[in-house]
């Protein structure tokens, strides 16, 4: 997208000249960040998919004009990895984490970690466990021990594997759910966890809660608001438009990024799955600006 498509969606000259800068806001601090929020915040690439459908080079020039230093992989787009990071740093972006299917945990952990090492990652991690209808006890069982053994592979290269919610973990399993018997089941130092927010919520859950009761866990955040009226249940099926710019939905983003600070989550992506998120990214970086807790 051109600097001038750009700016004739954003709306705001003061927006505007932070973008272009690509580094600060006017206040002189990183893009995204504030008083309160400080970061490091970045963009999950997957927000961009269709814009990356059609032009790599220019979607990830977008990703640069929005101000961000930091993104995580979903894809690097039938580019070798040597190719791959040129754009990136031709872009002066950093790619901090990435997701990787479960079946390559499964079968295959070492290619994961070679492939990570090979993108200078910190953290790989899995967004997604294989299941048949709802996910079950004994899925969890299985998935802990995938994630244990990828988590003592990926440390022996210096990388951190994370698992991401996605809010099947929540179905009741005890006195608590089968998120908590994935917890209990995988080794501290070598499984930590992303929070993606919309899919705590979805299900029915509270995030301020689980970050609480799971503190030192959590090291990453997706940050993703939640469209008002949208129907709770213990799915993973959500239209993707009701992913909604962050600060104008339905989620305690003062109470959540002041916990997830307090418990120790290091980093932070904007995930915005909506047709929209073009437009809505500049708004949710200016929220998180302005947030104050």
């Amino acid at each position: 997208m051109k600097h001038s498509q750009l700016l004739a969606f954003i709306g705001s000259s003061a927006l505007a000249v932070w973008i272009l800068s690509g580094c600060a806001t006017p206040n002189g601090k990183e893009v995204g960040t504030g008083a309160s929020f400080k970061g490091p915040i970045g963009l999950q690439l997957y927000s961009l998919r269709n814009e990356f459908k059609k032009d790599v080079p220019g979607t990830m020039a977008q990703v640069r004009d929005y101000g961000f230093k930091y993104v995580e992989l979903a894809s690097t787009y039938d580019m070798p990895p040597e190719k791959f990071l040129g754009l990136l740093a031709s872009n002066k972006l950093k790619a901090v984490s990435g997701h990787f299917s479960y079946d390559m945990y499964r079968t295959n952990a070492h290619e994961v970690a070679h492939q990570a090492e090979a993108l200078g990652l910190k953290y790989a991690g899995c967004a997604w466990i294989a299941h048949q209808g709802d996910f079950d006890e004994q899925e969890a069982h299985e998935a802990a021990k995938v994630f244990n053994n990828a988590g003592k592979i990926l440390a022996e290269h210096g990388i951190q594997f994370f698992y991401h919610t996605h809010g099947y973990e929540f179905q009741p399993h005890g006195n608590g759910t089968l998120f908590d018997l994935l917890m209990a089941e995988t080794d501290p130092k070598l499984v930590k966890y992303q929070m993606d927010v919309f899919w705590v919520v979805h299900p029915g859950q509270d995030p301020v809660k689980w970050l609480q009761k799971y503190a030192g866990r959590w090291e990453l955040m997706h940050v993703k608001d939640m469209k008002k009226g949208t129907e709770h249940n213990i799915s993973w099926h959500s239209d993707v438009n009701n992913d909604v710019q962050v600060g104008t939905g339905t989620l305690d983003w003062p109470a959540i990024l002041s916990t997830a600070k307090r418990v120790g989550v290091k980093w932070y992506f904007i995930e915005d799955e909506a047709n929209e998120a073009a437009r809505q990214i500049p708004g949710s970086l200016k929220y998180l600006e302005a947030v104050k807790f």
